[in-house]
């Protein structure tokens, strides 16, 4: 892969990421997203931020290598902590790493958002505690699409601050309130996957010898139930 071919994931989070607009790629690692809608004239400007010297060398280079040095900035910083109010960001793309860590960089980084960009978030795992936390910090999620590629499913949730609260539903905040709409034919074999796994974990614990973790295997049980009521 490089910033001319990109991975299908990669290529999915760029299709968010709106046409002229100033973007902060955070974790950006060899610059390929924002090298890639740069050389295709679709932003105005990039920033490319990681937290560690060896992946910013990386971006570094690519973004030499292909001339765009007067519409790039490499920054080595924490998350959000690179992104100055002068940079005029309008849209934050953060991708490629668990929800969770996805969560800590937006909520350590809050006061270097000004609440009018456009989050494009790839979260690999965790995608419903991202999404409490956006619901929690008055975060509306106006798309998500969920993609396939190397025996791996990733979700891509977009989202937009709002004034009022809008509250998801635990059933939303796992599945994904528009990925619930859609239900791809991704979306349902990642979630029949899933109860595959469930069942041969409950097959296992069920052939344990001495006493069995009823507790557990009811908890899968009832996870098996929920999934299998959104098919």
């Amino acid at each position: 892969m490089d910033a001319n071919h990109l991975s299908q994931r990669l290529k999915a989070v760029a299709n968010y990421v709106p046409n002229d607009s100033r973007v902060a790629d955070i974790g950006s690692d060899h610059a390929y997203l924002p090298v890639y809608l740069l050389k295709k004239d679709l932003i105005e400007y990039a920033i490319a931020s990681e937290v560690a010297k060896g992946p910013l060398q990386n971006a570094k280079n690519e973004i030499s290598k292909e001339n765009l040095s007067d519409k790039t900035d490499t920054r080595l910083a924490d998350g959000l902590l690179s992104i100055k109010k002068e940079d005029g960001i309008d849209c934050v793309v953060i991708a490629g790493m668990g929800g969770i860590l996805i969560r800590d960089i937006l909520e350590n980084g809050q006061s270097h958002l000004n609440g009018k960009e456009l989050l494009v978030l790839q979260p690999n795992v965790g995608e419903d505690i991202l999404r409490k936390w956006l619901m929690d910090n008055y975060y509306s999620i106006i798309n998500e699409h969920i993609l396939r590629e190397d025996g791996h499913n990733y979700e891509i949730i977009e989202a937009q601050k709002v004034n009022d609260k809008i509250i998801y539903t635990l059933e939303e905040l796992k599945f994904g309130p528009i990925l619930l709409e859609k239900r791809s034919p991704v979306f349902i074999e990642k979630w029949q996957n899933e109860i595959k796994r469930l069942e041969n974990i409950i097959s296992s614990m069920d052939n344990m010898k001495g006493p069995k973790p009823i507790t557990k295997i009811n908890k899968m049980k009832k996870e098996i139930k929920e999934i299998k009521e959104v098919l």
